[in-house]
């Protein structure tokens, strides 16, 4: 809007949403002057890399989903399991779209709330939930199941990196800022270990990185590694302690054993020994097929077949034998309809994000943002690596979906947020090559005092 006086014309706009006055114009549209506080706008855009890579990771979702589903659609519509993919896909791509267009100020200022929430929905899901694939970590929301275990990855990134700014120093964070933090993760994976320990080490690797990016000396950092070591010792201790409970509570009833889904029962528990020991020793071609290794040896088969360019997309045979070839086990129909060359283009797709998630850390004024970034970047990537490394037998057996990729509502819905995160990340934070800009004073008035602790690679 303008307005007239004597002089000319004032225009307004904004810049985040807060009105500032730009340049002032004389009635024949030639430029007057400009006040010290008047502002060029500068328009906010999302980064195109980070989109780019969102849409690839989609689109790749909606291909293999469809010939991974096979085993799904033998009693039901042949578009079934499809359409439902593509709806939680529709409603993550509107969850980040809001995301992007808000500032993550705003969701950093909730983190506590949102932390506490999210620990709240775990413990229920922990002790009250129902049982998905051999683990108790899920609860029915309608007609819809809700799994925190994915909820909380999110949130302890947000949490962190709240605290970790908060407490920011000239390379270095206050002690007072990772005892808070290893307090928060030890909240967290202590419910996580319930009921197994993959997402546990996940949130415990991508907490030490994010250590390792705000500037934490490294002897500190092997301190906490080492209380996270303690705290995993007594949460064993007390799971032994629960499961020889059980066992007198269950005198001549049949020990529960691995289900083929590959679903986790608790920290300590004889299944993930024998899932280990499984583990050690390998698979071989003169094996019998049993529940226990039916879905190493169907998916060792299924990168087997796809040779180095793979046999088509839609082509794939052994979506029907696999076990949960939609979800824990997609990366091996992926390879065996696009080969070797398709495995590794996925695999380079998910590093790039990471990598340029850095570039755009990098050049962040502020510490939070970077930390935001680079946080949602390490949980997705290291998340897809550890799926990679289970289907090709580096890790042992274990639930852990494919981002973006695999089947899964609640999955979809938290990394589409957490790319949604970045997006905001990039297209509200403030640059070091902007100095003092309006926009940077836009930014502060967002976070406030206690969050706009300076990036420490803009403090070298």
């Amino acid at each position: 809007m303008g307005q007239n006086d004597q002089s000319g014309l004032y225009i307004r706009e904004s810049i985040g949403g807060v009105p500032v006055e730009s340049e002032r114009v004389s009635g024949k549209g030639k430029k007057v002057s400009r006040k010290k506080s008047e502002a060029v706008v500068t328009t906010l855009k999302s980064d195109p890399y980070i989109w780019g890579i969102y849409i690839l990771l989609v689109v790749i979702s909606i291909i293999e989903l469809y010939s991974a589903s096979a085993a799904e659609v033998v009693s039901t519509n042949v578009y079934a399991p499809l359409i439902r993919h593509g709806m939680f896909l529709g409603i993550g791509f509107v969850l980040l779209y809001l995301i992007q267009r808000t500032h993550y100020g705003y969701i950093t200022r909730f983190a506590g709330v949102i932390g506490v929430l999210s620990w709240l929905a775990l413990a229920y899901s922990t002790f009250m939930g129902v049982e998905i694939n051999g683990a108790q970590r899920a609860f029915m929301l309608g007609p819809f199941t809700v799994q925190p275990p994915e909820i909380v990855k999110l949130t302890v990134i947000i949490w962190l990196a709240a605290i970790l700014a908060k407490s920011q120093k000239r390379h270095d964070v206050k002690t007072s800022g990772i005892v808070y933090s290893a307090i928060v993760v030890a909240a967290f994976g202590g419910l996580l270990a319930l009921n197994g320990l993959t997402n546990t080490l996940l949130v415990m690797v991508v907490s030490v990185s994010m250590f390792l990016i705000c500037g934490i000396p490294l002897r500190k950092i092997v301190i906490v590694i080492g209380i996270y070591g303690v705290l995993f010792g007594m949460f064993y201790v007390c799971t032994k302690v629960i499961n020889r409970s059980s066992e007198f509570d269950k005198v001549g009833q049949t020990e529960q054993v691995s289900s083929p889904s590959g679903g986790e029962h608790g920290l300590g528990s004889q299944t993930q020994v024998n899932r280990v020991v499984r583990f050690l020793k390998g698979v071989h071609p003169e094996d019998e097929l049993t529940d226990e290794n039916r879905q190493v040896i169907m998916a060792k088969l299924a990168q087997a077949r796809g040779g180095v360019v793979g046999k088509g997309f839609g082509n794939s045979r052994e979506s029907v034998r696999l076990p949960l070839a939609f979800s824990d086990y997609i990366y091996s129909i992926v390879i065996e309809e696009s080969g070797l060359i398709g495995g590794i283009f996925l695999m380079v797709l998910y590093l790039l994000l990471l990598a340029r998630a850095g570039y755009v850390a990098y050049n962040l004024s502020r510490a939070l943002p970077a930390f935001l970034i680079l946080g949602c970047a390490i949980l997705i990537v290291f998340q897809a690596l550890v799926h990679m490394a289970i289907v090709t037998g580096l890790f042992p057996v274990s639930g852990q979906p494919l981002p973006l990729i695999s089947k899964g509502g609640t999955s979809v819905l938290v990394m589409s947020a957490a790319i949604g995160i970045m997006l905001s990340v990039s297209r509200h934070a403030t640059r070091q090559k902007e100095g003092k800009s309006d926009r940077d004073n836009v930014e502060a008035q967002h976070l406030g005092d206690d969050l706009s602790a300076i990036n420490a690679s803009a403090d070298n």
